[in-house]
C-alpha cells in the first residue's frame, strides 16, 4: 500500500501537497478539503481515500442484521426536500402505527438473528417521551439484547420541548429506559442559511450537534450523516464536515459518517437535479480524507443501490449497512434505485466479496460476530457453517 505511483501523476501543486499530508499522517485544513472539491478528479481522490480506509481497515468491510421500524411518515414540518412525510391533513396517505403495532414488528423477528432495530419516523405529538420510553423498555423486557438504535435530534429536540425537558435531561430518562445508541440522521446540512431554506423549523444546526454532544458524554456512541447535492456549494460541505470533525475531537463519540444523497422524486425540489454517480463516489471519498477522527465511512446501499455501493469499497468507503429486510421506506419513497430495500446476509456477504474486499459482520458497536472470509462461493459449505441461525429473506 503505497501512494508513490499516485505521486508520479500529479501535476497540480495544491493537490500534491495534500497527498503528501495524507502519506504523513497529517490533518487537511478546510481550504483543503474545498480544493479536493474543486479540483480533485474521481481517480485521485479514490486512490487517497482508499490509501485511509486501508491504513485503518485493511479489506474488511462491515455490515450488520437490521431491521427498520418506521412509527409514522406524519410529520409537523415541511422539509422541501422530502418525499417520505405528510402533513397531518395528508393522514389518507400516511401512517400511524400504535406501540402494539410497533411491537408485533419486533416479535416477527423473533426467530431471526438479528442484532439492531433502527427507529425513526416522522415528529407528531403523540409520539413523546412517555411513548418512546414505555416503546423501548417493551423492547428490552421482550429481547434484552436486542440494539436500539433510536431517534434523531429533530425528534428529541421536539419531545423534550413539549415536555419541558433539559436535553442533558430528556438524553438521560431515554437512557435508562433501554436506548443504546442514535442514528444520525436530521443533520441535512450545517449551514444555517441553506438549512432554513430546506429544512425550515426543524431543530438548528447548534442543537443538532448539542444533543449528540451531550448524549457522547454520557458515554453512548452516535453517528452522523450530510444531505449532499442539491443547492449548497463544496462550501457548505466542507463546514458540515469540520463541524463533525471538532465535535468528534472533543468527544470521540461518532462511530460512522453517512453521506445521504438528495434524490428529487415527488417533493418540492424536484426542480433540483440529482448529482452524478461520480459526484456520489468523490463525495465518498473526500468525507473519508477530511474526517481523519471518523473510524468509519457508510455507504447506505438502500440509498444508492447495489452496484454504486460495491464502487464505494475502493472509494474510501468500508461500511454498506446492513439486511435493512424491506422495513425502510425512507429512500424507496424519493425515487431511489432499491424499491425493495432487503438483503439476506448470504447476498451481502457475496456483494463485498465479488469486489475484493472481505465481509465481517458486526454489531452495532463494531464487535464482530462473524468473519466472513473464508467464504468462497455460494456453495461454500464454511458458510453454511457461520450461519447456524436463520438468514433473514
Amino acid at each position: 500500500m503505497s501512494l508513490s505511483n499516485l505521486f508520479a501523476t500529479i501535476n497540480d501543486k495544491d493537490l500534491l501537497a495534500i497527498a503528501k499530508k495524507v502519506e504523513n499522517n497529517e490533518r487537511i485544513s478546510i481550504e483543503d478539503g474545498i480544493i479536493l472539491y474543486e479540483k480533485g478528479e474521481l481517480g485521485f481522490v479514490s486512490s487517497l481515500a482508499n490509501y485511509i480506509r486501508e491504513k485503518k481497515h485493511g479489506l474488511n468491510t462491515y455490515f450488520n442484521r437490521n431491521f427498520h421500524i418506521e412509527p409514522t411518515n406524519l410529520c409537523l414540518y415541511t422539509c422541501s426536500f422530502c418525499s417520505y412525510s405528510r402533513l397531518i391533513k395528508q393522514r389518507s396517505e400516511g401512517w400511524e402505527y400504535t406501540m402494539e403495532e410497533m411491537m408485533d414488528m419486533v416479535k416477527a423477528y423473533d426467530n431471526q438473528p438479528v442484532t439492531e432495530v433502527h427507529i425513526v419516523g416522522g415528529v407528531l405529538p403523540q409520539y413523546d417521551v412517555k411513548f418512546y420510553t414505555e416503546f423501548f423498555r417493551k423492547i428490552k423486557e421482550h429481547r434484552p439484547e436486542l440494539h436500539i438504535k433510536a431517534l434523531t435530534p429533530v425528534e428529541y429536540h421536539y419531545m423534550f420541548k413539549k415536555a419541558k425537558l433539559s436535553y442533558e435531561e430528556g438524553m438521560q430518562i431515554m437512557a435508562e429506559a433501554g436506548l443504546d445508541s442514535m442514528p444520525g440522521g436530521g443533520a441535512e446540512i450545517f449551514d444555517e442559511a441553506i438549512r432554513k431554506d430546506i429544512a425550515g423549523g426543524k431543530c438548528s444546526s447548534e442543537e443538532w450537534l448539542s444533543i449528540h454532544e451531550i448524549w457522547h458524554k454520557m458515554g453512548k456512541k452516535s453517528n452522523a450523516t450530510i444531505l449532499y447535492g442539491h443547492i449548497e456549494t463544496f462550501a457548505h460541505r466542507i463546514d458540515h464536515l469540520n463541524r463533525l470533525r471538532d465535535l468528534q475531537d472533543r468527544t470521540g463519540g461518532f462511530q460512522t459518517f453517512i453521506p445521504l444523497k438528495f434524490r428529487n422524486k415527488d417533493n418540492q425540489m424536484a426542480h433540483v437535479p440529482e448529482v452524478s454517480v461520480i459526484e456520489d463516489l468523490r463525495n465518498y471519498a473526500i468525507s473519508r480524507i477530511f474526517l481523519d477522527n471518523f473510524d468509519h465511512i457508510k455507504a447506505y446501499w438502500p440509498m444508492i443501490g447495489r452496484n454504486v455501493a460495491q464502487l464505494a469499497l475502493s472509494c474510501g468507503v468500508n461500511d454498506i449497512d446492513g439486511t435493512i429486510d424491506d422495513t425502510t421506506k425512507i429512500y424507496s419513497m424519493a425515487g431511489s434505485e432499491e424499491q425493495n430495500p432487503s438483503m439476506s446476509t448470504h447476498d451481502l456477504v457475496t456483494l463485498i466479496k465479488r469486489v475484493g474486499k472481505v465481509p465481517i459482520e458486526r454489531d452495532t458497536l463494531y464487535n464482530v460476530i462473524n468473519d466472513f472470509t473464508d467464504f468462497q462461493n455460494e456453495e461454500d459449505k464454511q458458510f453454511k457453517g457461520y450461519l447456524s441461525l436463520p438468514v433473514l429473506n
